[in-house]
Order: C-alpha cells, then sequence, then structure tokens
C-alpha cells in the first residue's frame, strides 16, 4: 500500500505551496490594481469578477505548468512568483491599451472586464507554455 501514496509528502508540499503563491498572488494583485476588486465583487459587480478570475486562472496556468516542470520544490516556487510578475505586467499591458480600465471596471463595463480577464487568459497560457522547459 506505501508504494500508491509514496509521492504524497511531494504532493501536500507542491499543492499547499501552490496554493499559498495562488493566495499571495490574489492579494498582491488586489493591493496593485486601482480597483477594489473583492469589494465589487462583494457588492454584486460582475465586472470585476470576470477581470479578477481572468487573473486568478491566468496565474493558475503558468503556477501549474511550473509545478509539472519543476525540479525542486525552490524551483517551483521561483518561477511561480515570475509567473505572478508576468500576470501584473499583463494587467499593466491592460491599462495601457484600454483607457480608464479601472474605472470601467468599477463602473461595471463588462467590455473592460471581459478585456482585463481575457487577456490575463491569454499571457497565461503563453506564460505556462513557455515554462515547459
Amino acid at each position: 500500500m506505501y508504494g500508491y501514496v509514496a509521492g504524497l509528502p511531494a504532493f501536500l508540499a507542491y499543492f499547499g505551496s501552490g496554493l499559498a503563491m495562488l493566495v499571495i498572488f490574489a492579494v498582491v494583485y488586489t493591493l496593485v490594481t486601482p480597483q477594489k476588486e473583492l469589494s465589487l465583487i462583494r457588492a454584486g459587480n460582475a465586472t470585476a469578477a470576470v477581470a479578477y478570475l481572468g487573473a486568478l486562472i491566468g496565474f493558475s496556468l503558468p503556477l501549474a505548468s511550473a509545478a509539472a516542470n519543476s525540479v525542486s520544490l525552490i524551483d517551483f516556487m521561483l518561477w511561480a512568483a515570475i509567473g505572478g510578475i508576468i500576470q501584473l505586467v499583463a494587467f499593466g499591458i491592460a491599462t495601457l491599451t484600454q483607457s480608464g480600465l479601472a474605472r470601467r471596471i468599477t463602473d461595471g463595463e463588462m467590455g473592460a472586464g471581459l478585456w482585463a480577464g481575457g487577456l490575463a487568459l491569454i499571457v497565461g497560457l503563453l506564460n505556462a507554455a513557455c515554462m515547459t522547459y
């Protein structure tokens, strides 16, 4: 029976570290972006939810790729941090290409939320694919 779960400690280490990195990214993202995602979502702003979930999924894709391709837990965490930085840059790019993006998300303009969330997904996919070293 032990042979079947021999990888359980490594799984738990990677999974726990991955969840921690996801929480850290979620907190940093909300601190860096001008709109207050969680408050907006609690108030029923679907646009903010779309944009925020796009960013979280966009980060989770390279996080998964880093977990699958890393050679150690430290390697995984370093690549996860790089993935997070790239996602923050993606929001910066989205902001540069759409004037007043944060205000438009706050105002509930779905096109703005779809743009921010979609760009985060696109960058996350590319980011994840590039982590197959």
